[in-house]
């Protein structure tokens, strides 16, 4: 009867799995949608079909079930004989082996039960409490993700094992070593582009047109200007710039002396006679040229100095006057609002992308070089730094603490949800393939165990004059 159970079981592997198969894609289709139920699909599935792997450990278990059930059968013969010997009048050796052969029995029948009662209904008897692993599969289900959330899951397990493993250090020295620091910057680089290439530009352009259009309206550029321009004053910073403009302005008037008297000309009245025109043109050019090279040529000049004086009042003015800090925001609003000025702010991002992406991808490039250093840097800090390894090690502790008691449901329903999925009658072969050889030496141990007891306790009733 044992063997042909096992046979029965083993045949039906292959038909059965396609039919958990259906089953698994119902449950699926039936339960709701999220990563947590596709995991939990996906493990149905699963369990519900039988690898060559599992086929070859299912013919081991078969194996065992044979022996078990003919050690069974042996004890079974050896009590028959003894009894047939001892009613021959073989001797009283007979009562001995015939009382160790029947609780031999009786171990070996007993843990066949237990041991069936697992997986099955013995001989597809509706007895309670039997066929465990099918019926409770569930409520199996549910205790196991109580029982890890309570002591895996917990705050003080998580800190405790991520303290004894000293992640700073081994992350410090795992760091420092060259051929590391050169994976972690190419995998820095790979997630770099990757990023870059799934963000759309258009995207990202308004993003960062709005961050500067609202940073620049949440703050009055005005006394920083007038700050700005009140130290550079001071400093003398802006005499290099007149001196500048002083040279090229006396250069142009060299160059357009023509341009200049014509203008001049053009603007007298109509009815002065031209060579009066000519002489004043020609009069305020000299003029002109005159203050300009003696602005270039003087430092003291007098223009330099109003100059001085005037940018120093307007430095001033930027700062405390309201009239003018409210027309250098009116600008302000002026400039950020034209066409012009957000079309060089969208442009700049894809110049920028284009520049991190380029240097992303050359192994040679600076910003590579300096991830690199920067990383070899960090290691070698790390592994020698107790100081920095505790903040490393109290960041990865409260990010997993995080995770793990904000989550919990979360991870613990995953393991309830992927039972729950399971075909029972397909969870209970597949268990039985993994773990059924170990549980057929149960039987036999009981065949063992039930002999010797037996022998024993009929020995001693002999011995007391039973």
């Amino acid at each position: 009867m044992e063997r042909t159970k096992a046979d029965e079981t083993g045949s039906g592997a292959g038909s059965g799995a396609g039919a958990g198969a259906e089953t698994g894609s119902e449950g699926q289709h039936a339960r709701p949608g999220g990563a947590v139920n596709r995991g939990a699909a996906e493990a149905g599935r699963a369990m519900t079909s039988f690898s060559p792997a599992d086929e070859e450990k299912f013919r081991g278990v078969r194996r065992m079930k044979l022996t078990a059930t003919g050690m069974l059968l042996l004890v079974a013969v050896v009590y028959v004989l003894a009894k047939w010997a001892g009613n021959s009048g073989a001797g009283a050796w007979t009562g001995y082996v015939a009382a160790a052969a029947e609780a031999g029995m009786v171990g070996a029948l007993a843990d066949w039960f237990a041991v069936t009662a697992l997986f099955r209904r013995p001989m597809g008897l509706p007895i309670p409490h039997t066929a465990i692993i099918p019926t409770k599969k569930d409520q199996l289900g549910v205790s196991l993700g109580e029982f890890v959330g309570e002591n895996f899951l917990s705050r003080d397990v998580v800190r405790g094992r991520l303290r004894a493993v000293g992640i700073g250090s081994r992350l410090g020295a795992w760091l420092a070593l060259p051929e590391h620091a050169d994976r972690v910057t190419a995998e820095l680089a790979t997630a770099l582009r990757g990023a870059l290439a799934v963000l759309r530009d258009s995207d990202v352009q308004a993003v960062v047109g709005e961050a500067i259009n609202r940073r620049a309206d949440a703050q009055e550029i005005a006394p920083g200007i007038g700050k700005m321009l009140e130290k550079v004053v001071a400093d003398g910073g802006h005499r290099r710039v007149v001196d500048l403009i002083c040279v090229r302005a006396h250069d142009w008037l060299v160059l357009h002396n023509d341009q200049v008297m014509d203008a001049v000309q053009g603007g007298a009245p109509g009815w002065t006679p031209k060579f009066v025109d000519k002489r004043v043109g020609e009069r305020v050019y000299k003029e002109l040229l005159r203050f300009v090279t003696e602005m270039r040529d003087m430092p003291a000049h007098p223009a330099r100095g109003a100059l001085d004086r005037f940018l120093t009042d307007f430095a001033s003015d930027l700062q405390s006057d309201t009239e003018t800090r409210a027309r250098v925001e009116n600008l302000k609003r002026e400039v950020l609002g034209r066409g012009e000025v957000q079309d060089l702010i969208a442009s700049a991002w894809s110049s920028v992308r284009q520049m991190i992406v380029s240097a992303a991808e050359d192994e040679r490039s600076e910003l590579r070089l300096r991830v690199r250093a920067s990383l070899l840097s960090l290691g070698a800090r790390m592994s020698t730094d107790p100081k920095l390894q505790a903040k490393v090690d109290g960041w990865v502790e409260g990010a997993a603490v995080y995770v793990v008691t904000t989550y919990r449901d979360e991870i613990t329903s995953l393991i309830t949800d992927t039972v729950a999925g399971w075909d029972a009658e397909h969870t209970s072969k597949k268990i039985e393939a993994h773990i059924g050889r170990d549980l057929q030496f149960i039987r036999i141990n009981g065949t063992v165990v039930g002999s010797l007891a037996g022998l024993v306790i009929y020995t001693v009733s002999r011995a007391l004059g039973g």
